[in-house]
């Protein structure tokens, strides 16, 4: 893969982590957007297009790089999980998970240089959480992570599992070889 010139729109460390999994130099830029997941579209979609939203608000200052963006959210029951509003919000999210299996959905943007509209694509992963017993709930519901991730868990802690065929870094918000195979292939402009 040539060096391409990417900026990963993005302020979330496991995120920040797996891109430089991909080899490649990479810029960082927070995406700061407004993440409506009220909007009308099937989790997939929306995922996509919350993506697109970041890659375009970080494109503005970034023309001459391709934008990198994501969006990961949590679908339960029907029902679409974002990011925790606060603690509350968290536990009741952990206690509606624990023990079941609900689906990862992240949306991809990739924004070209000097490109308009993003290209976008999704990554579903099912996941089976575990039984949280309330101090497993109450332990992780005390640290750092758990308003920063959709559905108020981080996989890399254990809380849940994929099957082996599945893509366990989607669930950490990075599909990361479905990323790599999209810019090897040069269609994402790099």
């Amino acid at each position: 893969m040539d060096t391409p010139s990417l900026v990963l729109a993005s302020a979330s460390p496991r995120r920040r982590r797996l891109v430089s999994w991909l080899g490649v130099p990479v810029r960082l830029a927070a995406a700061d957007t407004a993440e409506d997941l009220t909007l009308p579209l099937g989790s997939a979609d929306l995922a996509c297009a919350l993506a697109a939203e970041k890659a375009i608000a970080v494109s503005a200052d970034r023309a001459a790089e391709t934008v990198l963006a994501f969006d990961t959210i949590v679908v339960h029951a029907g029902r679409v999980l974002g990011k925790p509003r606060d603690r509350d919000d968290a536990r009741r999210m952990l206690g509606e998970l624990s023990g079941g299996t609900h689906d990862v959905v992240t949306g991809v943007a990739m924004l070209p240089a000097g490109a308009a509209t993003p290209d976008t694509f999704a990554v579903v992963t099912p996941v089976a959480m575990r039984s949280l017993p309330a101090e497993a709930i109450d332990a992780w519901h005390g640290g750092d992570e758990v308003l920063g991730c959709a559905g108020a868990y981080n996989i890399e802690h254990h809380l849940a599992s994929v099957a082996d065929d599945q893509c366990f870094h989607n669930v950490a918000g990075m599909p990361l070889c479905h990323v790599y195979a999209e810019l090897a292939s040069g269609r994402a402009g790099v």
